[in-house]
This record gives structure tokens, C-alpha cells and sequence, in this order.
């Protein structure tokens, strides 16, 4: 009579996978997510781009003339005194308190004209052109709202929580947690670009095994650990992997329900068919020198961001559910404009917009965009006043972001802001309804990921905007 545990012990890695389940099933009584969507959905993958630092939605996609008219009057001066009533501030928790994310006065003018595009008419400013371009695939939401007044921001639209109520999974880790993987050679969820301590991780209560995995746009070194450090033979590798799966699999037996064990085995397991599969999604040599050209890979402005964008394309070609992209990661982020905003946003959305363009159109093209969800979202805005003369400070009360692809709606524009940008008016949206709109259209339902022991509030779940859906 052959036992239980020596049955698992012998089906390595089966068993250790087996085991786990079992075990979980049996003590939580839950039903893990199977990778298969709760209802029909009308994309695959999502392309998720943050600029972090805080991009102006005054000079992006919200074009407010009304400081101009006023520029140099207070608020107080302005017909739009109300916006500063301390009962509709209030909405702020401070997580930080020092000088940034305070009420800047005095109106400070547009640095920057504003067209329409596309046969939707939709204003964009002038820095953006090739997003422009493509404006008619494009839905722009621009009635969003936050809480976090400084940086952690960041970590609050990944989240849909403010910083002071602790740490919870990424939107891409509940997308990860929901679907899992259309490729076993690639993960399922990968970060580009710099994160800072407190926006790193994702998976957390969800367990590390649904953390993004980091990747350089370096074929030969794309992966920290994932190849050896020394020259061995195949054979040798082999019998190395094979050595430790069956270490792993006796330790998994004794214990089938530690997550941080079970994250590492995978990553293991998955870092071994990478070592082929990654250097291939990487290499560009396949691609055509229009190709290139298009994402701006000849241009020394444009050539970091292109090379992470066409290699997004190539990830989620490839069936990668989730692809998150942070341009100017590092400190408080490279759009975070104190000062000088007009040298500042040139600068940087000189570097992303080519290539952001070039990837709607590189989807359209391959016809991908209608599977694909494209996301333009930053942390917060910046304040109409003025800060030190030539800048503008965090603002958290109105701003924008745009989605495309994957069933949006494009060529529209969905909620308002007041006359000088200040707070979100028509149709507002918190940060998870972007969360909930994507998780729609990927036919995953929040309420049904939920982990036992982790209620999850209603704002985390967020409503989905039906408005910008087709």
C-alpha cells in the first residue's frame, strides 16, 4: 500500500504543484483562479505605460485656456475662488508631509499650444504629435482623482490603496494571480524601467510568486541570475536542474503551503526556459529597419523608450498577460516639474511620445491593438498655480490618463475638470476604476479573485467605465 506522501514524493515537481493545492483547498476551502476569465473577455494582454513624477494634465490632454486669461491672479482673484473650499480638499491623506503637493495660488499660463486631431476632433497639446496621431483609437479619461499628495502616488494608482493603509497587490499581479501565463517559456507579468523601494514589489499578500519579473532590454544580460556565471556544458546544466528539482520537490512535500518556496521552485523553473526564450523576444534583427525607425530606435531621444515599447510588442506577441513600462523612474520620478516645466515635459515627452504612437500603430497593423489594452497613466497632476515661478506641484484633486485597444472605445473624451484644472467635476473617477475597467474587458471579476482572510473594500474593487467600453 503505497502512501500518500510517497505517491507526491514521486512526481516531483507534479507532486510539489499537487500538494500545494490540496493543501490549500483543504485548510481555505477556496478555489484557486484556473487562468480561464469569469465571463467573456475582449482582450488578452495589457501594455501599462507610467510616467512617473506626475505628467501636467493642463499640458497633455486637458487643455484649460482659463489660465491663460487669468495667469498671474491668485485663485482667490478668479471667478474659481470655490475650488480651494477646505471641505472639497479634504480628500487628501498625507503620507509625507514636507513642501511638495501644497496649494500653489497664483495662475500660471499654458506652455504649450493645443490642436484638434483625428476625426474625433480631440485637443492634445503639441508635445504629444504621434500620440495625436492616433487619437481616434484612443479613449481619454480626464476626471481622475488620488489621495497621496506626495510620491507614493505611484504606488497608490498600481494599487488602488494609499500608503498609510499598508501593502496590496499591483493591478499585474491580480491580472497574474487571475490568468496566469498564454506562454510557459516567459512570465506572465514583466517590468520595465527604474521602480523605486516602495512601488517594487507586487504581489505581496497574493505571495512573490506574482511579482513582476524585471527585464533589460539587453539580449546578452536581460536577467539578473539568469545565466551562469561561468562557461558549463549542457549535460552539465542538466544534471544540475534536475538535481535541484528533486531537492526542491522533498522540501515542498514537508511543506506544501509556503509561498515563498513555491515562488522561487517556479522562478527556478521558469528562469531555465527563459535562458532560450528571452534573448529571443529580444532580438531585434528580425525586425524591419522601418520597424525601428518607427518606435525611434535611430534617434538617441527616443532609442531607451522605443527599444522597451517594441519589445512590449514582442512579449505580449509572444502571450505575456502583462506589461508594465515606468519611464523616468528614480527618485521622485523624471516628470515631477517644480520648476522649469516647459524644458522639463519637452524633454520627456520628446522620449515617449514617438514611440507610444508607433506601438498603437504597430499593433493596429499586425491587428493586435484590438486584443491589446494600451494604458497612458501617470500618479497624479500638477496644480494650476504657479510653484517658484516656472513650475507646478503635485496635484491630486484632477487629472488624466488615456487607454487603448482591447474593446476601449477610441475617440472620446469621458468627465471634466473645472475651468483651470483643478478638481475632477463630471463623471470623477478614483484610481481602481481604471484598475476595473481592465479587468472587464479581460473578463476577470475582482470579487472573485478575492484571497480568504483578505475582504477586500469596495473602493479596491473600483466600478468600471462603461462610458469608454465599446
Amino acid at each position: 500500500m503505497i502512501t500518500r506522501r510517497k505517491f507526491l514524493s514521486d512526481m516531483s515537481l507534479s507532486g510539489l504543484a499537487l500538494a500545494s493545492i490540496l493543501h490549500r483547498e483543504a485548510t481555505a476551502g477556496h478555489a484557486l483562479p484556473n487562468g480561464v476569465p469569469h465571463f467573456a473577455p475582449k482582450a488578452k494582454s495589457v501594455i501599462w505605460l507610467f510616467m512617473n513624477g506626475g505628467v501636467s494634465h493642463m499640458e497633455s490632454f486637458d487643455p484649460k485656456p482659463e489660465l491663460n486669461k487669468y495667469a498671474g491672479k491668485t485663485i482667490a482673484q478668479t471667478p474659481y475662488a470655490e475650488v480651494q473650499n477646505p471641505a472639497k480638499l479634504a480628500l487628501e491623506r498625507l503620507v509625507v508631509p514636507d513642501a511638495n503637493g501644497n496649494q500653489r495660488n497664483t495662475l500660471y499660463p499654458l506652455q504649450v499650444g493645443f490642436r484638434k486631431h483625428g476625426q474625433s476632433g480631440i485637443e492634445v497639446s503639441d508635445w504629444f504629435p504621434n500620440i495625436a496621431r492616433n487619437v481616434d483609437r484612443i479613449a481619454v479619461v480626464r476626471s481622475m482623482f488620488t489621495t497621496d499628495s506626495n510620491h507614493g502616488a505611484q504606488t497608490q494608482f498600481h494599487t488602488g490603496r494609499n500608503m498609510l493603509d499598508g501593502e496590496f497587490p499591483t493591478l499585474g499581479a491580480w491580472v497574474h494571480y487571475g490568468l496566469g501565463s498564454l506562454n510557459e517559456n516567459l512570465p506572465s507579468f514583466i517590468s520595465m524601467g527604474t521602480r523605486e523601494y516602495w512601488n517594487k514589489r507586487d504581489g505581496h499578500y497574493l505571495g512573490p510568486a506574482h511579482d513582476a519579473v524585471p527585464l533589460r532590454i539587453d539580449a546578452a544580460n536581460p536577467l539578473d541570475f539568469a545565466k551562469s556565471a561561468r562557461a558549463e556544458s549542457d549535460a552539465s546544466r542538466d544534471i544540475g536542474a534536475n538535481l535541484l528539482r528533486e531537492l526542491n520537490a522533498a522540501r515542498g512535500i514537508a511543506y506544501p503551503d509556503d509561498p515563498a518556496l513555491a515562488a522561487r521552485v517556479a522562478s527556478y523553473e521558469l528562469a531555465w526556459r527563459m535562458q532560450r526564450s528571452v534573448p529571443e523576444a529580444l532580438d531585434f534583427s528580425k525586425e524591419s529597419a522601418e520597424t525601428k525607425s518607427l518606435y525611434g530606435m535611430d534617434k538617441d531621444a527616443t532609442r531607451e523608450f522605443g527599444g522597451q515599447l517594441l519589445t512590449a510588442r514582442r512579449l505580449v506577441e509572444r502571450g505575456v498577460r502583462f506589461v508594465q513600462i515606468q519611464h523616468g523612474g528614480g527618485g521622485a520620478g523624471a516628470w515631477d516639474a517644480h520648476g522649469g516645466l516647459k524644458a522639463n515635459h519637452t524633454k520627456h515627452a520628446l522620449a515617449v511620445d514617438q514611440p507610444t504612437g508607433a506601438l498603437l500603430e504597430d499593433l493596429a497593423r499586425r491587428g493586435m491593438l484590438d486584443e491589446t489594452i494600451v494604458v497612458f497613466a501617470t500618479e497624479f497632476g500638477r496644480t494650476p498655480g504657479s510653484q517658484g515661478g516656472d513650475g507646478r506641484d503635485h496635484h491630486i484633486y484632477g487629472f488624466s490618463v488615456w487607454m487603448a485597444g482591447g474593446g476601449i472605445r477610441g475617440g472620446i473624451t469621458h468627465g471634466a475638470t473645472d475651468e483651470i484644472g483643478f478638481h475632477a467635476v463630471e463623471n470623477r473617477h478614483y484610481v481602481t476604476d481604471i484598475h476595473a475597467t481592465i479587468l472587464q474587458q479581460l473578463g476577470l471579476d475582482s470579487r472573485k479573485l478575492e484571497v480568504p482572510g483578505r475582504k477586500r473594500l469596495e473602493i479596491d474593487h473600483g466600478k468600471a467605465i462603461k462610458e469608454i467600453s465599446a
